[in-house]
């Protein structure tokens, strides 16, 4: 399924409410990227495409670079992506792993301005935050409530994957409206409210 997003890759004007908006969300990493693709119409939100990028049988950490980016323009060129959603690297422990995802995610975020998309980036705490309403909680458990929001039947076989949709979905969640006077700040927040409005 492929929907035309109706813009051009040069226009940066607002995307009118009943053009589709069309997110690449990427977890990105040198071995396995993780990458999802939302297509959202008005109320209504679709996942269009969710799988990841395996690098692990390349020993050269440039050619790795150079896949990165070449899979990461040709998904925005086949989906006609109108703008992506990126995890930022954060460091832990291991400063040369940091450094490792920034390269991944500058190759990813070179490629969205290559065809002048708008580029967002989400800390990992935030994400976690706006799909679980918990900025502590693991993988398994932003995989099964984006499982559940998405009625998504079979696990995906890496969490990369599971992991750039919940970018896409933070991404996303920025715009969710006011829901009587209570702002809603998660998705499960949003579902408990309207119950329905994900199909």
């Amino acid at each position: 399924m492929t929907l035309s997003s109706g813009l051009n890759k040069q226009d940066t004007i607002p995307v009118p409410k009943d053009t589709p908006r069309i997110i690449l969300g990427i977890d990105p990493g040198t071995n396995i990227m993780g990458y999802a693709i939302l297509v959202c119409v008005n109320k209504e939100t679709r996942l269009l495409v969710m799988d990841v990028v395996k690098n692990l049988k390349e020993p050269d950490p440039i050619e790795k670079l150079k896949v990165i980016f070449h899979r990461t323009e040709k998904l925005i060129a086949s989906h006609n992506v109108t703008e992506l959603a990126i995890e930022d690297p954060f460091y832990g422990k291991n400063v040369q792993s940091m450094l490792k995802l920034g390269r991944a995610q500058g190759m990813a975020i070179a490629a969205a301005l290559s065809h002048n998309l708008p580029v967002h980036q989400y800390a990992a705490r935030k994400i976690k935050q706006s799909i679980t309403g918990n900025g502590s909680a693991s993988k398994e458990q932003v995989a099964a409530m984006l499982m559940r929001l998405l009625g998504i039947k079979e696990s995906p076989e890496y969490l990369d994957a599971t992991d750039a949709l919940a970018v896409a979905m933070c991404h996303l969640n920025q715009r969710i409206p006011m829901v009587g006077d209570d702002k809603v700040n998660s998705w499960k927040a949003f579902i408990a409210k309207n119950p329905g409005r994900m199909k």
